[in-house]
């Protein structure tokens, strides 16, 4: 907890209820001030939320949300709100072939940093010799620096690097552009570099996979408790129509549908799609017009989830990454979540950059993902589907092409006592809820700065450990002296 604590009285609006605007609402709280959480929608989560969906009469995941243990800053916020032990943590990642041939990715307990991977890549049944070769080649070469304004993209280092079809199918296009969310040609160099440093090389624990037990909006159930211990409180169904400021009481009046809210300062914690909208009814200022410009430069990336389920056992994975198919990954949501009581199985499939997957009607993306999941798990082909659902994020991230660090803002906004928040933002991240977390954080930092005091919100990388501590330091030795230069 942070020995900064505000004065008595001072308020704050956050607007958005996704993960950058609860954990931005939520540190404020901690710092002393009482803080309105404002929100469109009757529930929180945004972009990571869950909802009854009223064709299967469950309560699911808008799609299906992990976590890794370099998520610091998620993982703070999680702990902070009290919520952190229902999210479960698995080391192992299972790749499944068509036909049903497994391949389990885990760390060694016993080789270093960044060794503890290179025992399940040798191993690895999915990936042939060359691929094990070419992929082993590119980690050795990720770990050293790479430029942040490089204008390579991930497809072209990869050529360049004689990688093989292999290993861009079975890795690179699945695994990395799934966790980036758009296809390797269109991925900035340095965000992959990032994720394969962070998940494979700095350590086992940074790359430990988590997934929550309860449906996200269960786990976001503890920013909304905590926000009323603290004196705060959240609302709902209240969409942001403006906001004005007043120069004489250095106050702010936001405009809702529920009516005006009032406070000391105010955080945009939106989309960018969102902030845009709203830009027309803020005060004029200066920079205005500049954020406006850096906004829209970004485009979306979509992502699909199918929900399936199931009259008898499918599996004994919990989760599972699929390959050469339309669907990518699998979760079992009956054993990540066992308080369900399903008689059967409910598995979620999910498709990440996946604009012609997007494109398909209801009918034809369910019966698509039955098809090939039966591909992977025969039992599929005798079993009765019960019901499913379709859900389609078409906004569900950012991308991230060569240049796209300078579209994103800083967390200072162009109007006084007025910050930025959102997963699009400056904060070294890709689109994830780390990003969101991370400048909720950020977010808070900047409020405080502008009271006078001095708070830290944003947890610290994990610290690379093994032989990656002095590859690190090396890295860091170089970044200095070019600076220097």
């Amino acid at each position: 907890m942070n020995e900064f604590q505000a004065a008595p009285g001072k308020t704050a609006i956050v607007v958005g209820g996704g993960v950058a605007g609860m954990s931005a609402a939520c540190a404020l709280a901690e710092a002393g001030l009482r803080v309105k959480l404002v929100e469109r929608r009757g529930y929180l989560g945004g972009r990571a939320s869950s909802y009854r969906h009223p064709g299967v009469d469950e309560v699911i995941d808008n799609c299906q949300h992990v976590l890794f243990g370099c998520c610091t800053n998620l993982i703070g916020f999680y702990q902070r709100i009290g919520v952190a032990e229902r999210i479960r943590w698995t080391s192992t990642m299972t790749m499944i072939e068509p036909g049903g041939r497994r391949t389990p990715l885990k760390s060694s307990r016993w080789l270093p940093a960044p060794l503890h991977g290179l025992p399940s890549l040798l191993a690895a049944k999915a990936l042939t010799r060359d691929d094990k070769m070419a992929l082993a080649q590119a980690f050795r070469k990720l770990m050293q620096p790479v430029p942040q304004d490089s204008p390579e993209t991930l497809g072209a280092w990869l050529k360049r690097n004689g990688q093989t079809p292999g290993a861009i199918d079975r890795f690179w296009r699945l695994v990395i552009a799934s966790a980036l969310n758009a296809d390797v040609d269109g991925i900035a160099l340095p965000y992959a570099a990032k994720v394969i440093r962070e998940l494979f090389l700095n350590s086992a624990e940074a790359g430990s996979m988590g997934m929550g037990t309860v449906p996200l909006s269960e786990l976001y159930a503890g920013a909304e408790q905590f926000l009323r211990e603290h004196g705060g409180e959240v609302v709902f169904n209240a969409s942001v129509e403006g906001a004005v400021w007043d120069e004489e009481t250095s106050q702010w009046t936001l405009a809702t549908r529920t009516g005006e809210q009032l406070a000391d300062f105010l955080v945009l914690a939106l989309p960018f799609e969102g902030t845009a909208q709203l830009l027309p009814h803020m005060p004029p200022a200066d920079g205005v017009d500049a954020l406006a410009g850096q906004i829209g430069k970004h485009e979306h990336g979509p992502i699909c989830s199918v929900h399936l389920w199931f009259d008898r056992e499918i599996t004994d994975l919990d989760h599972a990454v699929l390959l050469d198919r339309e669907i990518h990954w699998m979760y079992n949501k009956s054993r990540l979540q066992p308080w369900r009581k399903t008689k059967g199985t409910y598995l979620e499939l999910v498709v990440s950059a996946s604009q012609k997957f997007a494109a398909l009607s209801r009918e034809e993306a369910i019966d698509l993902t039955v098809r090939e999941l039966a591909e992977f798990f025969p039992e599929v082909a005798g079993a009765k589907l019960e019901k499913a659902a379709l859900v389609k994020e078409v906004r569900a991230t950012f991308t991230v092409p060569p240049g796209i660090d300078a579209a994103r803002p800083t967390a200072i906004s162009p109007w006084p006592n007025c910050v930025l928040a959102g997963d699009w933002i400056q904060t070294g991240w890709p689109s994830t809820m780390e990003s969101a977390a991370r400048s909720g954080h950020l977010a808070a930092e900047a409020v405080c700065a502008a009271m006078g005091g001095a708070c830290s919100y944003l947890n610290p990388d994990l610290k690379p450990k093994g032989l990656m501590r002095f590859i690190r330091r090396k890295q860091q030795n170089s970044m200095i002296f070019l600076s220097q230069d």
